[in-house]
């Protein structure tokens, strides 16, 4: 496997398999990276109270609200997020934007999917009580749900789609029409496959022409 196009790339595609894998390669890293940064800065700056990764510490650094009355502690936890999160973002983005390729959709799915619900949660609060307000946030839990399914949970297109061919190497180069699927289900016919036709090309094993006649 190409690791770095695996983790990094935006192009192809990629099966369910691999996208549980991402997860797990995420998991790995973020642990790793969370020993090699957090310990020092922590020494340095002070333990934080609780300490997460998520879409919603990607929104908190555009929010002002984030940075009043910070502890020295925040400090350090601010400085990790900012090392790590940039990384595991590309991968997780990578993935999922290959994973929705294998789905036969466009990248952009990730904006309704994740972002925008992820969005409205944090920011809900400015946006008070109005209806289109409301309605979102009735409508941004399936949104989010959706997008789980999909990435996760969902098989891929057979054929070569737009965005390359099936990952799983089980090539069908193109949906089949309505006509062509009883043709790829129905047993072989072999009666309307081979035609009887007559010996007329040479005489029957036995006969010859008798030349002194």
């Amino acid at each position: 496997m190409d690791w770095v196009w695996y983790l990094f790339s935006f192009d192809g595609r990629i099966n369910r398999a691999k996208m549980w894998l991402a997860g797990l390669v995420i998991g790995c890293w973020m642990i790793f990276l969370v020993m090699l940064l957090f310990l020092p800065i922590g020494y340095l700056f002070g333990w934080p109270e609780k300490f997460h990764f998520g879409i919603d510490d990607i929104f908190a650094v555009f929010d002002p609200r984030s940075y009043r009355g910070l502890s020295r502690s925040d400090i350090g936890s601010i400085i990790v997020h900012a090392a790590i999160l940039p990384l595991l973002l590309r991968v997780f983005l990578a993935t999922a934007v290959k994973r929705l390729h294998d789905r036969d959709r466009s990248g952009w799915w990730m904006v309704p999917f994740f972002f925008a619900p992820e969005l409205y949660r944090h920011f809900q609060e400015l946006l008070g009580g109005s209806f289109p307000a409301t309605v979102f946030g009735n409508v941004s839990p399936i949104l989010y749900i959706w997008g789980i399914v999909e990435l996760y949970f969902l098989r891929g297109t057979r054929w070569t789609n737009r965005f390359g061919p099936n990952p799983l190497g089980k090539q069908q180069m193109r949906r089949r029409g309505p006509a062509e699927r009883p043709r790829a289900t129905t047993a072989w016919d072999q009666q309307s496959e081979i035609e009887m036709a007559p010996h007329t090309g040479s005489p029957p094993p036995g006969m010859h022409v008798n030349r002194g006649a």
